[in-house]
């Protein structure tokens, strides 16, 4: 089945498909996690390199049904060539109009246009890609796979509502949250984006993971990763709310202002109080080495049924510890996670054990825990790729003094 012949027809396919199959790419090749078999995260990979762009008129058909038929009468200017495409959408570079303008002045913003029909498409798509993946019989049958696309459609049908995404950023643009950390910009929305256009202001960063390394002192790439970590900690235990795409084009670098600039919350969740304290308690207990926490924990969470055999509880109680290993006491600080750093040995650990629970997993992991996972373990990544060397044990005993749990023991 993966010929080379074969598999560019599969990309050209999923492609056409955009957001379910660009999604799943995201979903399941989970970074650099290593889960899925070569040729399948060879496949996603070109999917998502491979980003197509919507036609002029079909943009023009988007804009004129969510903004009305003299939408650029809301902008000075409008450059109809996106500058970039993502799962469900395109982006394009314009400026508003002073009187369309929160500022009260001509003002650059990117908007962002989503591809028709995608919220309409997505059960039948991500039908349609689950029968692509099975047919070879390629993927471990601890994948779950049917638990995850389930996830995965819930999660594209929030994020194709950009009213939503609009509200997000509003919340996390409030002081109680990142309004008056001035290591973050959260830019504005504009009060006339729809749930089909998002228009936000433009700001001037560029990507963390990009070129720009190379011309970033090694203090600098300690701060963007000492941050980024920081924020994960925060969004999980202070705000409850994380944006989970730990894409590193969603965190822009900003010599000038010296501020991390947010640009995508189409994918941030809401914890429950519920969760989140067994989540902190499974973690503490990971970081502390203490076995019959983590597992009585995991019992709580979902991760564990309680019929597990010694095998799987071995893998899941070693591959959480090796996760906390940046919070333990005993982790030399700052850690270091570029090449050959304790950071690498470690995921090369994890990922030793990801076939035995494959192999020997009764249930599929929480729900809520698929788009966590994916965050915190994308800041790490983004931190390997840095080269930096990060005090995650002070940041860690700052969430965990500031976190008030619910006086809850494991049932």
């Amino acid at each position: 089945m993966l010929t080379e012949g074969n598999i560019k027809r599969l990309v050209a396919k999923l492609t056409q498909l955009r957001g379910a199959a660009l999604k799943l790419g995201q979903f399941m090749s989970i970074q650099d996690s290593h889960v899925l078999p070569p040729e399948v995260e060879d496949i996603f990979r070109r999917v998502q390199d491979s980003a197509h762009y919507m036609p002029d008129w079909q943009m023009e058909e988007v804009l004129r049904s969510s903004l009305g038929p003299s939408w650029q009468d809301n902008f000075e200017t409008f450059d109809r060539l996106p500058f970039a495409a993502a799962s469900i959408g395109q982006v394009h570079s314009a400026v508003l109009a002073a009187g369309a303008s929160p500022t009260g002045k001509p003002a650059k913003v990117a908007v962002k246009i989503q591809f028709p029909n995608i919220a309409n498409s997505i059960e039948t798509d991500l039908g349609y890609v689950k029968m692509l993946l099975t047919a070879g019989r390629l993927l471990p049958r601890g994948l779950f796979l049917d638990r995850t696309i389930q996830v995965m459609k819930a999660e594209l049908a929030d994020e194709c509502d950009y009213s939503r995404e609009a509200g997000f950023a509003r919340r996390f643009a409030e002081p109680g949250s990142l309004g008056n950390d001035r290591r973050f910009k959260v830019p504005w929305v504009w009060d006339g984006s729809t749930e089909r256009v998002l228009v936000m202001e433009h700001v001037d960063g560029v990507s963390v993971g990009g070129s720009v390394i190379n011309s970033l002192s090694q203090a600098d790439r300690n701060h963007i990763a000492t941050c980024i970590i920081d924020l994960c900690l925060k969004e999980l235990f202070a705000f409850r709310l994380m944006q989970t795409d730990p894409n590193w084009t969603n965190f822009l670098w900003n010599q000038r202002t010296r501020q991390i600039e947010l640009v995508d919350f189409g994918a941030t969740r809401e914890y429950s109080r519920e969760f989140m304290d067994n989540w902190m308690h499974l973690l503490q207990a990971a970081a502390s080495d203490d076995r019959d926490a983590c597992v009585a924990w995991s019992l709580e969470l979902g991760y564990l049924t309680g019929e597990e055999n010694e095998v799987m509880l071995d893998a899941h109680v070693k591959s959480m510890a090796l996760l906390a290993t940046p919070f333990k006491a005993g982790t030399h600080q700052p850690m270091s996670f570029g090449p050959g750093s304790q950071w690498a040995d470690i995921t090369a650990q994890i990922r030793a054990q990801i076939p035995v629970m494959l192999q020997h997993r009764l249930t599929p992991p929480p729900r809520e825990t698929y788009s966590l996972n994916r965050k915190l373990s994308g800041a790490f990544l983004l931190a390997a790729r840095l080269g930096a060397e990060v005090d995650c044990k002070t940041l860690w005993d700052k969430a965990v003094e500031g976190y008030q749990f619910s006086d809850r023991t494991p049932s």
